[in-house]
């Protein structure tokens, strides 16, 4: 199976604007109920990133940090771990287990194409079991 088969597609990903007030993502997270924003590139050639509810955890409870002094840019990961659509979904469970990481963005071209998510692979993994006892 391939990545483009089990990931969210681009339509459906929640992006913002490195220069965004961490508050701001914060509030953004929790209305539209997702783990993780795609920080966008700010030039053509520039690298997408990924902003988590850990960098968040990290930068402000674990570090003292101030949130209405933050922005984006100061705690997000970046380069974010890259993949291509065509990669089977096993290798990218691979470079998740080896990289530490529960998510991957999928790019093509430099251009952001989805995400695949620990449970994006889970909810197909369950899928094919209970097509199997159904059988």
């Amino acid at each position: 199976m391939l990545v483009k088969e089990v990931m969210v597609e681009v339509e459906k990903i929640v992006k913002v604007s490195p220069m965004m007030p961490v508050r701001e993502a914060l509030n953004i997270m929790r209305t539209k109920k997702v783990k993780s924003l795609v920080v966008d590139k700010l030039k053509p050639h520039d690298a997408y990133g990924l902003l988590t509810y850990k960098n968040i955890l990290t930068s402000i409870i674990a570090n003292d940090g101030d949130i209405d002094l933050l922005r984006v840019y100061d705690i997000y990961s970046k380069p974010a771990f890259q993949i291509s659509e065509q990669l089977d979904v096993k290798y990218a469970a691979q470079i998740m287990v080896k990289g530490g990481v529960k998510r991957l963005l999928v790019i093509d071209n430099n251009e952001l194409e989805g995400i695949l998510t620990m449970t994006d692979m889970l909810g197909v993994l369950l899928e094919s079991v209970n097509e199997v006892e159904d059988s």
